[in-house]
């Protein structure tokens, strides 16, 4: 049988057209694809809570992970600097900031610090770990478990600008805020193409906020002020007024999260709770992890270990600080040092958030004194799921 013989030329260009049409109809069906469906390469963190609830001590959880660029509270220079406005009205404004931050673009903060600047100048710098190390500051390694003191003795004079270059090499960007009160305000950051934002909502018990918040009282004053509305005026909440608001916003936080949520909160909103925290450390952390995307190395347990099963529940000038303590002690506390009739007017100003988050209320000081009895409650087994959420209900 004869064989047709095909020049090379004629099957080169038969190859190239064919190529070239397979790539039209890849781009062309590639175009009526949805893009929302491309997530961008960064995970983004938010953890959400309110003062003196272990919120730090979870940031550091975060922050002292190789993989995490992670700032604490940076909204404080929004409050700062506009702090005769009301906490509602600042939302726009924290919001807008804690954007920019995920986004590594640290230029937002030209309003709130328009001079020249270094690392020092932005608040709790040294909180992160990602601040204390390359490309940040030469000192130390990423993969190091970096303190404060160490951080700002040798990072600080470190040009600003290092601030935005370290957030672009990193895998996860997690931020921890205690100025958001209502989580319907985070909708416009939770349906940005452009962010891959989950929600680490982190509770405590009230009784024991109440007594870290009075071993901190002239440091809570101004924010007491704006999240009271007083037109800049400070505040000691000796009544609990401002108690009462956190309270409320962790519940509507918590309902709304939970109680016919939006499809677009589907696997990124997590609530933990302090206490069982402290009681189980590595096993919550390790939960909180795997909703973040991060894994547990060697090092950071046993960090975490030690960090936890210090002495005793710590000094009063370590309010603010992240140190070796009983962590367990520090969450009862409550029930030795406060009176039975601060526990009662606490009770009833946030009775809808202790019965909702899972604590106990107490009926006497005999109960409250009582550390046999438990007062945080197991998780209740009816607890929303997602596996059971249908949006067309």
């Amino acid at each position: 049988m004869a064989r047709i013989r095909i020049p090379s030329t004629i099957v080169i260009i038969f190859v190239t057209v064919q190529t070239g049409f397979l790539l039209f109809m890849y781009a062309r069906y590639s175009s009526f694809m949805p893009q929302s469906e491309e997530k961008p390469s960064q995970v983004h963190i938010l953890i959400l809570s309110s003062w003196r609830s272990g919120s730090s001590f979870v940031g550091q959880l975060f922050s002292q992970h190789p993989s995490v660029f992670y700032l604490m509270e940076p909204a404080w220079h929004v409050w700062v600097t506009m702090y005769q406005n009301s906490a509602k009205v600042l939302h726009m404004a924290v919001r807008d900031l804690v954007r920019s931050v995920f986004l590594c673009d640290m230029s937002v903060f030209d309003a709130y610090m328009p001079w020249k600047r270094n690392l020092s100048d932005l608040f709790q710098w040294a909180a992160s770990r990602a601040l204390c190390s390359a490309p940040a500051c030469d000192s130390f390694q990423r993969t190091d478990i970096t303190s404060e003191l160490a951080c700002k003795t040798l990072c600080g004079r470190y040009p600003f600008s290092k601030v935005e270059e370290a957030c672009k090499t990193y895998s996860h960007v997690v931020i921890k805020e205690v100025r958001f009160f209502d989580l319907k305000v985070l909708y416009p950051l939770l349906t940005d193409p452009s962010l891959n934002l989950k929600i680490i909502h982190l509770v405590r018990d009230p009784r024991a906020v109440v007594k870290s918040r009075e071993q901190s009282v002239k440091a809570l004053a101004r924010d007491n002020g704006i999240v009271l509305s007083t037109n800049g005026t400070k505040v000691e909440d000796s009544k609990y007024k401002v108690m009462q608001e956190v309270c409320r916003s962790h519940v509507q936080i918590y309902e709304t999260a939970t109680l016919k949520p939006p499809n677009f909160l589907k696997d990124r909103y997590l609530m933990v709770r302090f206490e069982d925290l402290v009681r189980d450390p590595l096993s919550e952390i390790s939960e909180m992890y795997k909703f973040a995307d991060l894994s547990l190395t060697p090092r950071l347990k046993s960090w975490v270990y030690n960090i936890t099963h210090g002495q005793g529940p710590g000094k009063k000038k370590e309010a603010f600080k992240i140190t070796s303590r009983d962590a367990v002690s520090v969450s009862q506390a409550w029930r030795n040092v406060l009176s039975f009739q601060k526990v009662k007017k606490i009770q009833e100003v946030c009775k809808g958030a202790i019965n909702i988050l899972g604590y106990q209320l107490v009926d006497s000081e005999k109960e409250q004194r009582d550390l046999t009895l438990d007062l945080v409650l197991p998780r209740r087994q009816n607890q929303f799921s997602w596996s059971s959420f249908n949006p067309k209900h």
